[in-house]
């Protein structure tokens, strides 16, 4: 064999051992699986040089290295290695995505073991910024073109990903979807609630831009007809190089589709972080927010807050979560006095990293598949003498009855419910199976709430390249409050129409969804159309 003329970093070339041939001759297909790398092998050689070189491990056995490379991997890589490792090696060629992707994930999956169990079930992932994100992009997707499996610095889809990532979040999306049709890859954000098309990527891109996301999360790269869901967590830099530190978790929901498989991530960043907000930052209206503090401020007695999904309802409990540790009802400082628990799915923010000291809640997250559920995390957290309980939704009966139950022993439970309105909520409750005297005695207040687009402000509604040409920018609240009083006790335990009980609601001062919105477009902080469009499907289901 020729002489090798570079040698794997750190190493002295020791023994020279053996290539031996593949026993099949044939290369691997891009869905084949191999055996876990040796723990010699990810000890000894670097990512970078295994990931520049495209070989990996398939373990050792009889004291040969088994590895796979890809066709146009170097002779002196290869001998490297098996100098490295000092013992012979066994090579065999596979498609060069498939290892690439392999040996993110089995350098990942070995760092996490090292940093622990607790770790490694949410990988970390570092994203690298850029200061010029549309040039950076645009020279990123000619790159991955050009050459899938470069590894000068990070690997073109490596670039590519962290830039898209790093977009979204300049932009403020909560959502990035790679949605593959015909003949190309779309990339949307979800801007304010809206999906917006920020750019098109060659079809030719989608299965490593695919691939990237998977190893993100630590799902399986060659699997491409089943649904898979992960999480992770990345580290956003402001510029190659340099890492600011800021952390945010990723929910990743990948689905085979016609022209190959789309995927939904959804950003949980912290700096954006809610409970740092109060109530008149929400959009909610002076008086609709002493009446709500009013509720809250019980000891006792359950709140929901209901909407569609995406409306702010666990902003909406956040911020009560953030208000109830500081305050009391008289404005006065609480400090810690109370004890706040919350089961969630998933738990979106972590409540004790904000503000100056965070706050003293201890949150829960539902995992099935360690057996907890919002019926036994609620379960479980009536045994710690909580005071405040925040339950992330009322799913079922099970879960409506422990919540009705623990309001009714001394605790302020406050949780969400999918309704068009508050009224409906009453409804939902009886239609879950609880009994009429029991949602009568323990319901306290129902906060129905949509968000709707605001007005631009810098180009006053006209549409600018800021606004993606949408005239809006940010997004605010509308909210319908129903407070349980006597009469409306009453209707309950009677067992009266959603319809019936918004009247009497309305005939004792409740302000409506669309009357908050209407007026929320006279004021000019956003438009008919929008109130429209938001709110008006209300009517459509009510009639």
């Amino acid at each position: 064999m020729t002489t090798p003329a570079t040698i794997l970093e750190g190493m002295t070339a020791v023994v020279e051992p053996k290539v031996l041939a593949d026993r099949d001759g044939q290369a691997s297909g891009a869905g084949d699986a191999w055996p876990p790398p040796s723990p010699e092998f990810l000890a000894r050689v670097s990512h970078d040089f295994a990931r520049r070189h495209l070989i990996l491990s398939e373990g050792c056995a009889g004291g040969v290295e088994r590895l796979v490379a890809a066709e146009h991997a170097k002779e002196s890589a290869i001998f490297n290695v098996g100098v490295r490792l000092k013992r012979a090696v066994r090579l065999r060629h596979a498609a060069p995505e498939t290892i690439a992707a392999a040996i993110d994930r089995a350098y990942a999956a070995a760092a996490g073991t090292a940093a622990g169990a607790a770790e490694a079930d949410v990988p970390a992932v570092v994203v690298e910024g850029s200061g010029n994100v549309e040039t950076d992009l645009d020279a990123a997707v000619r790159e991955a073109e050009r050459d899938l499996l470069n590894t000068q610095g990070k690997a073109p889809a490596v670039r590519l990903v962290d830039l898209v990532l790093f977009e979204a979040l300049l932009r403020g999306a909560s959502d990035v979807h790679v949605q593959p049709v015909r003949d190309r890859t779309l990339v949307r954000y979800r801007l304010d609630g809206a999906l917006h098309t920020v750019r098109e990527l060659p079809g030719s891109l989608a299965s490593s831009v695919v691939s990237r996301i998977k190893v993100m999360a630590r799902l399986d790269v060659a699997e491409h007809r089943t649904p898979q869901d992960g999480r992770a967590t990345v580290t956003v830099g402001g510029s190659a190089g340099h890492q600011s530190g800021r952390r945010v978790d990723l929910r990743i929901s990948i689905l085979p589709s016609t022209y190959g498989e789309r995927v939904v991530l959804r950003l949980l960043d912290p700096s954006r972080s809610p409970h740092l907000l109060n109530f008149s930052a929400l959009g909610m209206p002076p008086e609709v927010e002493r009446r709500y503090l009013a509720q809250v401020s019980r000891t006792s007695g359950i709140v929901l807050s209901t909407g569609p999904t995406g409306s702010g309802k666990t902003t909406t409990l956040y911020t009560t979560l953030a208000w109830l540790s500081t305050t009391n009802a008289g404005g006065q400082a609480r400090g810690c006095e109370l004890n706040m628990m919350t089961v969630e799915d998933p738990v979106e923010y972590d409540l004790s990293t904000g503000g100056k000291a965070g706050l003293s809640v201890s949150q829960t997250q539902v995992d099935p598949k360690k057996g907890v559920t919002f019926v036994t995390g609620l379960k479980h957290i009536l045994r710690q003498d909580p005071d405040v309980i925040m339950v992330g939704e009322v799913r079922d009966e099970e879960t409506a009855r422990i919540a009705v139950q623990a309001s009714l022993t001394g605790h302020l439970v406050l949780s969400t419910l999918h309704t068009n309105d508050a009224a409906s909520a009453v409804a939902r409750l009886l239609d879950l199976g609880v009994e009429p005297f029991l949602v009568s005695s323990s319901l306290s207040a129902v906060l129905a709430q949509r968000l709707v687009r605001t007005r631009h402000a810098a180009c006053e509604g006209a549409g600018c390249p800021e606004c993606v040409g949408t005239g809006f920018k940010g997004r605010t609240g509308v909210f319908e409050l129903l407070v349980l009083d006597a009469a409306i006790r009453d209707m309950v335990c009677r067992r009266a129409s959603a319809l019936d009980i918004k009247a009497a609601a309305q005939r004792a001062g409740m302000v409506t969804l669309r009357e908050a919105g209407e007026r929320l477009a006279a004021s000019g902080a956003t438009t008919r159309e929008e109130v429209g469009r938001v709110i008006d499907a209300l009517d459509e289901v009510e009639t």
